[in-house]
């Protein structure tokens, strides 16, 4: 006997952290999963794959997978078409993806997580930080999203060797004194940036990157370190010019377009770094609105999910609601500034 098609499957896969939610058709939230961060150009194809595996036969439990109408998984990392190609073509053997599924951006999760709107723009702003824009005909602008490679700068983890860079340069007398060095030894436990750097080049301490240090350029600019300040600034621009591209590569200069702003330096919602980006976007694009995501993106991932599942827009609006409000997953809520 044919199992009862019903259930609905969406997972956002960030850098740090993999959200993976079951619903019914109805948008009544099933269950809630949270995992490692599932990003395949930082963990590899393989263990990404792994990851989401995981979290998914943990949501599932005993329910067969034949129930699903529908899998939506939308994660950092997949930019381009070879690398979702790829996901696909990896995810295709495992019991849960033998049906309708669809594999994406996260982006497109922080985007129908902020507006439905046919012309609109997402920033995300977390340990990493693309954009996409997309117009009501269907037109889209994406970017490779491959760091410094293709033009990056701005995410959580530039943020943090910003505080590494400028703090090492403090030290040897190549830069400006910064706050950023007192504060970076303090946080690290370390008697010098020159040991930090000695012993992550030498193995002696974990290179895990330093994104977590990010906090610590805001923390320095409130004080009113002129370093920091510039880094903030330069944040703030780089944020402006993601939008600025999108909106006139999609011909939108005039459009009132929402700009869906997202990820833990976003949600921070530093006032430098607004009030930075307010300024530089009435200069380029005046007619922007620029409005903070502060659901989480398995959110947005759900409500796509139950659109390609052909879900009315009651059932959205109960997602939307359990996924928000449900005090069985407020713990998994983001409370506060923690990177993406």
């Amino acid at each position: 006997m044919t199992a009862a098609s019903d259930l609905v499957l969406a997972v956002d896969g960030g850098g740090s952290k993999t959200d993976v939610v079951l619903l019914d058709v109805t948008g009544a939230v099933i269950a809630w999963e949270r995992g490692h961060g599932s990003s395949p150009q930082l963990e590899g194809l393989h263990e990404s794959v792994r990851i989401i595996d995981e979290l998914v036969v943990k949501a599932l439990g005993d329910r067969d997978p034949r129930r699903l109408v529908h899998v939506g998984l939308y994660l950092s990392g997949l930019d381009l078409t070879d690398e979702i190609e790829a996901f696909r073509s990896a995810i295709a053997p495992l019991p849960w993806a033998a049906g309708s599924v669809v594999a994406e951006n996260d982006l497109h999760a922080l985007l129908r997580a902020g507006t439905d709107s046919g012309d609109a723009v997402a920033v995300i702003c977390g340990t990493g930080m693309n954009a996409i824009g997309v117009r009501a005909d269907g037109a889209a602008v994406r970017f490779p999203a491959l760091g410094p490679l293709s033009g990056d700068w701005g995410g959580g983890s530039e943020l943090g060797d910003a505080v590494v860079w400028h703090a090492a340069r403090a030290e040897d007398g190549r830069g400006p004194a910064t706050a950023l060095l007192p504060l970076l030894l303090d946080a690290i436990d370390a008697p010098s940036v020159s040991a930090l750097i000695e012993d992550v080049h030498l193995g002696r301490r974990a290179d895990e990157g330093f994104a977590r240090l990010a906090p610590l350029i805001f923390q320095a600019a409130h004080a009113g370190d002129a370093v920091a300040r510039s880094v903030v600034q330069r944040q703030a621009e780089e944020v402006v010019a993601y939008v600025a591209a999108c909106i006139d590569r999609l011909g939108l200069l005039d459009a009132d377009v929402p700009v869906v702003f997202g990820g833990g330096v976003a949600r921070a919602r530093d006032p430098l770094l607004l009030a930075g980006i307010t300024e530089g976007l009435a200069a380029r694009v005046p007619f922007a609105r620029l409005s903070i995501v502060d659901a989480p993106p398995v959110l947005g991932a759900a409500l796509l999910a139950l659109g390609d599942a052909g879900a009315d827009a009651e059932a959205l609006a109960r997602a939307s609601t359990g996924l928000s409000t449900d005090e069985r997953f407020a713990q998994r809520m983001p409370a506060t500034a923690s990177l993406r």
